[in-house]
C-alpha cells in the first residue's frame, strides 16, 4: 500500500512540474475582432432570360440577394415580377435562391460549397452587376454574383437559344481573395420550381441495357440521380431528366415540364430536394465525389453547362426543343447526313485476315451501303490482337493479318464506291502490351494496391498531358495510315477503379475533373485537324451519351445489344433527350449475339431505320432471298432518312405502356413524315386493329400513305391520300397481328 501511495505522489510531482512547459507549448489563439463586412445596396430589379416561347425571371432584392421567381411560360412584362412575394419567412432562409451557396441563412441542398483557408466553410453571394450580349439568335446574360467578406465571385452564365426554347446555364467560378481556395461543391446551376406535385422522369441501365426509364412521384426530402463510374458516366444513369409538373402522371401532348441534361462526361449529380413549403430545388453539376477542387488566387473554375427546356405541351415538346437545340448547335456535324454502313465486329470479331474484309467491302457495295467500318482486331505485333486480353495499346497494324496495309483496305473500299471507318479505343491499354509495359506511370493506378481490370484491361491517365499527347496521337497516327480514312470509332470500355495518378501527386482529388477535361482537351485538337472526320462516341455501347461528348462527336454506339426487340425500349429511352441524328441503330444477326432471340429481318429493319442504319453481321451468311430485301430496306431508307435525321420527333405510343410502340419524324414544313409502328406483344385477334393517333401533321393537307418494303399492306388506306385530320383522330388503324412485327409508312402531301 506503502509503495501504491509513494508513486502517486512521484507522478504527481511531474505532473506539476512539468505543466508549466506543457502550456508555454500550446498555442493561445486570441479571438479575432469581429468586425461585419457592409455589403452595397442594390435596387431592386427583374431579369428576365428569355427564348421565344418560355422565360426565366431572377429577382434580385434590395438587400442584394438573388431569387429566382419563375421559369415557363413568357410573361409580357417581366417587371411584373417586382411585386412578387415568395411567402417564405425567415424560417425558411433565403427562400428560392438561384445559385445557393454553403453559409448565410441557407440551410439546403447548395449549389456552392468553399472551403477557405483559414478553415471557414460560410459563403454568402451578393448581386454585384448584370451584362447583356446578342448574337445569332441566342442572347446571353451574365449576373456577377460576389461574397464581400472573402473576394470569391460567382458568374453565372446563360444563354438563351430564342428560336429553340433551351437555356444553357453555368457557373464560372474565381477566387478573386488574396489566399488559394479549394471548391467542395460547384453546381453548374440550380432552379427551384413551384408546384404542388412533381412527376420525376430518368434513365437508370446497364450493358447491353441502357436507357431504361424510371418514373416517381418526388416525396419530401432529396432524391439524387448520379454516377461515380468516371470514364463511364453514362452506363448506369444519364444526366438527363424530365419533371412533369403538378401531375403524377407522364404526357406526350399535355401539361407543363421542364427538362435538362448536363453536358458533362465524367462523374456527375443531380438532386432533387422537396422542402417543406413543397417546393423543389434542382441542383446539378459535376459530382463532388472525392473532387475537392483547389483554387490559387484570380484563377476561375468554369463549369459544364446545364440545358434546361420548358414546354407547356407535354415531354414530346420538351423532347423537339431539346432535339432541335442539339441538332443546330450540341451535336458535332449537326443533322448531316451520315453514311449508311457495315461494321466488322459480329460479323467477324477478331478473326480475320485481308481476304475477309475485301469480301465485306464488296457484299457491303452490293447492298447499296455507303461505308465499311474494321472495328476491333486489327492492330499489335508482339502482342497481336486476337482477342480482347492483349496488345490494346500497340497500335501499329498487324501485318500478319493485313500484310498489305491499312491504306490498302480503304483505298479498295473508295473504289468500290464506299467510304471507309475503322476503330480505336486509345484512353486503354492490356496489361499485355508494350505499352504497359514501357509507361507504367502512365496507368491509373494507387501504390501498393492491385490494378483492377475490366475487360482485361486498365485505364491510361487522361490527367497527365504526356497521355492526352499520346491518345491525341493514336488517332492522328490512326489518320495517317490512308488519306481514305473517313470515320473513326472511338470506343473506351471501361469504369474507374481505384482511382491513383502518379502526374498528379498530391492534388488525387483533381483527378475526375481533370481526367474528363483531358478527354476534351483531346478532342478539340482532333477536331481542330480533322473537321469533316465523322467520329462516333462508343463506349461499351452507350456509357457516354451526353451532350459534353456530343460536341466533338457525330453520333453515338447507343448500346452493344442489337437485338431489336431490346433496341425499342433503349432507343425510346435515349429519344427523350438525344436526337436520332446521333443515335447509331445496326441490324445484326440471328440468333441475336447478346441475347439469343430471334426476330425476322423486317423487324431488325425496321428499329434500325429509325436511326442512323447500319448492318453488323457477316453478309454471306444471308441467303438471296435476304439479301434482295436489305436491298429494298436500305433503298427505301434513303429516300426519307433526311426525315430521321432532321425532322421533329413525335412518340406516338410507349413501350412501357402497351404492347405497341410507334413513333413518327415529320419535316419543318409539314409536307412529309415516316411513320414507324411495332408490336412487342400480340394477345389475341379479338383485339382487332390497332389504332394510332399520329401527330405533327397539318389537319388540312392531304397525305399519300405508303408502306415501305411490302407487297401487300396491313393498312387499308395504304396507296390512298387521306387528310391529316382523318390521320391524327383515328383513322391510322392498321393490322399488327403478331408479337415482334412491324410496319413502316411514309407520308407525303399531295
Amino acid at each position: 500500500m506503502n509503495k501504491i501511495v509513494r508513486f502517486l505522489s512521484i507522478a504527481a510531482a511531474m505532473i506539476i512540474a512539468l505543466a508549466p512547459a506543457y502550456a508555454r507549448k500550446v498555442k493561445k489563439v486570441a479571438p479575432k475582432e469581429h468586425t461585419t463586412v457592409e455589403i452595397p445596396k442594390v435596387t431592386k430589379q427583374v431579369i428576365a432570360v428569355e427564348t421565344s416561347s418560355t422565360q426565366l425571371i431572377l429577382l434580385v432584392n434590395a438587400n442584394g440577394t438573388v431569387q429566382t421567381c419563375h421559369y415557363g411560360r413568357k410573361i409580357a412584362d417581366p417587371n411584373e415580377f417586382l411585386n412578387y412575394n415568395s411567402g417564405l419567412g425567415s424560417l425558411y432562409g433565403d427562400g428560392a435562391v438561384t445559385y445557393p451557396a454553403q453559409g448565410g441563412r441557407f440551410i439546403s441542398e447548395p449549389a456552392l460549397s468553399v472551403k477557405y483557408a483559414d478553415g471557414y466553410r460560410n459563403t454568402e453571394l451578393y448581386f454585384a452587376g448584370v451584362n447583356r450580349t446578342s448574337k445569332d439568335l441566342v442572347n446571353t446574360t451574365e449576373v456577377l454574383l460576389k461574397d464581400y467578406v472573402t473576394g470569391l465571385e460567382v458568374k453565372l452564365v446563360y444563354d438563351a437559344y430564342l428560336k429553340e426554347d433551351v437555356i444553357l446555364s453555368h457557373s464560372e467560378i474565381t477566387n478573386a481573395g488574396k489566399a488559394p481556395v479549394t471548391l467542395i461543391d460547384y453546381a453548374s446551376s440550380s432552379m427551384y420550381v413551384r408546384g404542388d406535385k412533381f412527376l420525376l422522369t430518368h434513365t437508370y441501365g446497364d450493358w447491353a441495357a441502357e436507357m431504361q426509364i424510371d418514373r416517381e412521384v418526388l416525396t419530401h426530402n432529396i432524391k439524387v440521380i448520379e454516377t461515380k463510374r468516371g470514364t463511364q458516366a453514362t452506363q448506369w444513369n444519364n444526366p438527363s431528366f424530365m419533371l412533369s409538373l403538378n401531375t403524377d402522371s407522364f404526357s406526350e401532348t399535355d401539361g407543363d415540364v421542364i427538362a435538362g441534361s448536363l453536358a458533362w462526361s465524367g462523374n456527375f449529380r443531380i438532386s432533387f430536394e422537396k422542402d417543406v413549403t413543397h417546393n423543389l430545388n434542382v441542383v446539378a453539376g459535376i459530382n463532388p465525389f472525392s473532387s475537392e477542387y483547389e483554387l490559387a488566387q484570380n484563377q476561375t473554375f468554369i463549369t459544364p453547362d446545364m440545358i434546361w427546356t420548358f414546354s407547356s405541351e407535354g415531354a414530346g415538346q420538351a423532347s423537339r426543343n431539346i432535339h432541335a437545340w442539339a441538332r443546330n448547335f450540341g451535336v458535332y456535324g449537326g443533322a448531316a447526313i451520315k453514311p449508311t454502313l457495315l461494321n466488322s465486329w459480329e460479323g467477324a470479331y477478331f478473326s480475320f485476315n485481308t481476304e475477309t474484309l475485301l469480301r465485306m467491302i464488296d457484299d457491303a457495295a452490293a447492298m447499296g451501303l455507303e461505308m465499311f467500318v474494321l472495328d476491333d482486331g486489327w492492330f499489335a505485333m508482339d502482342y497481336p490482337r486476337d482477342s480482347d486480353k492483349q496488345g490494346l495499346g500497340d497500335w501499329e497494324v498487324n501485318t500478319k493479318k493485313i500484310p498489305e496495309g491499312i491504306d490498302y483496305i480503304a483505298s479498295y473500299a473508295h473504289s468500290k464506291g464506299l467510304k471507309f471507318g475503322i476503330w480505336i479505343e486509345p484512353e486503354m491499354a492490356n496489361p499485355k502490351s508494350n505499352l504497359a509495359k514501357t509507361h507504367p506511370d502512365w496507368i491509373v493506378r494507387s501504390p501498393g494496391r492491385e490494378i483492377y481490370q475490366q475487360r482485361n484491361q486498365w485505364l491510361l491517365d487522361l490527367s497527365n498531358p504526356d497521355v492526352q499527347d499520346f491518345v491525341y496521337g493514336v488517332f492522328d497516327n490512326t489518320m495517317q495510315l490512308s488519306k481514305n480514312i473517313d470515320y473513326i470509332k472511338f470506343d473506351s470500355n471501361r469504369p474507374v477503379y481505384s482511382y491513383g495518378s502518379d502526374y498528379l501527386g498530391k492534388d488525387q482529388s483533381k483527378f475526375y475533373v481533370d481526367y474528363v477535361q483531358g478527354l476534351y482537351n483531346i478532342m478539340r485538337r482532333v477536331r481542330e485537324k480533322y473537321p469533316d472526320t465523322i467520329v462516333q462516341c462508343c463506349s461499351s455501347g452507350g456509357a457516354r451519351v451526353d451532350y459534353g461528348s456530343l460536341k466533338y462527336f457525330n453520333e453515338y454506339w447507343a448500346s452493344d445489344d442489337t437485338d431489336a426487340m431490346e433496341r425499342i425500349k433503349i432507343q425510346y429511352g435515349t429519344s427523350l433527350f438525344y436526337p436520332a441524328c446521333t443515335i447509331a441503330s445496326h441490324v445484326s444477326a440471328v440468333p441475336n449475339h447478346q441475347t439469343t432471340n430471334v426476330t425476322s429481318l423486317k423487324f431488325r429493319f425496321d428499329v434500325a431505320c429509325s436511326g442512323r442504319l447500319g448492318m453488323e453481321l457477316q453478309p454471306k451468311n444471308l441467303t438471296e432471298e435476304e439479301r434482295a430485301f436489305a436491298d429494298r430496306c436500305i433503298t427505301s431508307y434513303k429516300s426519307w432518312r433526311d426525315l430521321v435525321f432532321a425532322g421533329d420527333l413525335y412518340r406516338i405510343s410507349s413501350p412501357y405502356e402497351s404492347d405497341y410502340y410507334a413513333l413518327m419524324y415529320v419535316s419543318e414544313d409539314k409536307s412529309r413524315a415516316v411513320v414507324f409502328t411495332y408490336c412487342a406483344n400480340y394477345l389475341n385477334r379479338a383485339i382487332g386493329t390497332k389504332t394510332f393517333t399520329l401527330q405533327g401533321l397539318d389537319p388540312s393537307k392531304k397525305y399519300k400513305v405508303t408502306e415501305q418494303n411490302v407487297d401487300k399492306s396491313i393498312f387499308s388506306g395504304n396507296g390512298k391520300t387521306l387528310s391529316g385530320e382523318y390521320l391524327m383522330n383515328g383513322g391510322f388503324n392498321i393490322k399488327l397481328f403478331k408479337t415482334m412485327s412491324s410496319a413502316v409508312f411514309y407520308l407525303e402531301a399531295q
